[in-house]
């Protein structure tokens, strides 16, 4: 019995020394596989993410020639493991593309929106500068502006001073309102006619900013109206008189947007094209020109088709 004892003490020993080794050359093995793994980890991020170009980085992923190593991948734990493995790697490029992609969206955005501001800034309309005299403040088409009335005695007042005394210099703002005097307020009971033949006066006698008050006004008010066509149309043309030629490509665009049939749509599309030509944007003044062929051609008055032709000869087109 004890000879027996002996015995199987013996060849246990022997079976313990003998799975050593084996022991060890299975936690060699994966420590291989940790290792490997973290080297593909580290290639497939440094190509996810931005610098991951490889004339940057050198490439840590080389073939295994360990002996035994492909032998092994044919059992079903080597094949899961290598799917799982596999599963994580691109898990870890989607990842890495994904936030890419959210970085290049953002930098999009940011881009779109500063572009958006700068357009909004170049093309806003600009503010029609008028001056706060009484001049320039809006006119009721059937009253003439409000002026202090001057008695006959205060009119001869200045006879009675003495000859020596200098008379007061007439200021520009007096000047202005006599000159808005002198233009006569329509009456004929017609209101939305008569404000836009008082507009039409302001602009004849050169009065611009007057005039376009006084033609906004008609605007405002008949927005629909065949005067608002017309009164749209001439405040484009006070525009150009003045030397704004920008307010009045905004002003004959408006018109024509707004009321494409109305009496004066072609007028300020073809209008439109002089303006832009004025500011140098040859091309657009073509497109414009273009445009007025295309919509209107010969149902358009013969005096605006003579004018558009000559504008158009004018900007080259």
């Amino acid at each position: 019995m004890k000879n027996n004892s002996v015995i199987f003490l013996g060849a246990a020993a022997m079976a313990i020394a003998a799975a050593a080794p084996a022991a060890d050359a299975q936690d060699t093995t994966v420590t291989k596989r940790v290792d490997r793994l973290e080297k593909e980890m580290r290639a497939v991020q440094r190509q996810v993410f931005p610098g991951g170009a490889p004339t940057f980085f050198e490439g840590e992923i080389t073939p295994d020639n360990t002996p035994g190593e492909r032998a092994k991948a044919s059992t079903p734990v080597a094949d899961l493991t290598a799917r799982v493995d596999a599963l994580e790697s691109q898990l870890q490029t989607l990842t890495g593309q994904t936030e890419q992609n959210a970085y290049q969206l953002r930098e999009l955005e940011k881009q779109f929106a500063a572009y958006k501001t700068e357009m909004d800034k170049r093309f806003a309309p600009a503010t029609d500068t008028v001056s706060a005299t009484p001049a320039s403040l809006p006119i009721a088409p059937t009253t003439r502006p409000t002026t202090t009335p001057v008695s006959t005695t205060a009119a001869a007042a200045p006879t009675k001073k003495p000859a020596t005394t200098p008379a007061k210099p007439t200021t520009p703002d007096a000047a202005r309102l006599a000159l808005v005097k002198k233009v006569e307020i329509p009456s004929s009971g017609n209101e939305q006619q008569d404000a836009y033949d008082y507009g039409f006066r302001l602009w004849t006698a050169k009065l611009y900013p007057e005039a376009q008050t006084q033609l906004k006004t008609v605007v405002t008010k008949w927005p629909k109206s065949n005067q608002a066509s017309y009164a749209q149309n001439l405040l484009g043309r006070a525009y150009m008189d003045e030397g704004k030629p920008s307010l009045a490509a905004v002003a004959f665009y408006n018109n024509y947007k707004d009321r494409p049939s109305g009496p004066r749509a072609p007028h300020s599309l073809m209008y439109m094209g002089v303006a832009l030509d004025k500011l140098g944007r040859k091309a657009d003044a073509c497109k414009a020109f273009r445009e007025f062929d295309e919509v209107y051609g010969d149902k358009a008055p013969q005096d605006v088709r003579t004018d558009a032709a000559a504008a158009k000869a004018k900007a080259g087109c």
